[in-house]
């Protein structure tokens, strides 16, 4: 009974990062184009349309990861299905529907929300998912982090295409 239990917990977690000088309507128009995230994760090789349509729910994004033989993330790639956008509330969620990283079932957040009169912004990220072999809901929450952080270093290095 109690390995039932366990299957059907599911982890969830959630971050945030304050741009403090980045108005949310500069960073929405970054984070609602599906195909940045190789401007997220860095070490990501490529992202790119699979089918539907930019910007609408069923829209489907390959990534895989840069291959080299001393490298953990050799060979990695997931599918992710944008299932909703919301440009009024700056809000999408996307699930990973197939991928060789050990995820079952995932469901990730990311919301622009204003703060300091529109003078800056705070990125909510947050997931759902099953448990993943080798790792912890820590390790994705660290990921996320990564990530979220990251899209401050775009913009304030000058390579998101929004600045």
């Amino acid at each position: 009974m109690e390995s039932m239990k366990l299957a059907e917990a599911k982890w969830e977690g959630k971050t945030l990062v304050e741009l403090k000088t980045l108005p949310p309507q500069q960073v929405w128009p970054f984070l609602a184009d599906f195909f940045n995230l190789q401007k997220i994760v860095t070490d990501l090789e490529t992202c790119y349309q699979v089918e539907g349509v930019p910007g609408q729910p069923g829209l489907i994004r390959y990534c895989a990861f840069q291959s080299t033989d001393d490298d953990q993330t050799n060979g990695l790639w997931g599918k992710e299905k944008l299932i909703s956008m919301d440009p009024i509330k700056r809000c999408l969620s996307y699930e990973i529907i197939e991928s060789n990283m050990g995820f079952g079932w995932y469901v990730g957040t990311m919301q622009v929300i204003p703060m300091n009169n529109d003078e800056g912004c705070i990125i909510e990220w947050s997931f759902v998912c099953d448990p993943i072999e080798r790792m912890s809901s820590k390790d994705i929450l660290f990921f996320i982090q990564k990530m979220a952080k990251n899209i401050e270093e775009a913009f304030l290095s000058g390579t998101s295409s929004t600045v």
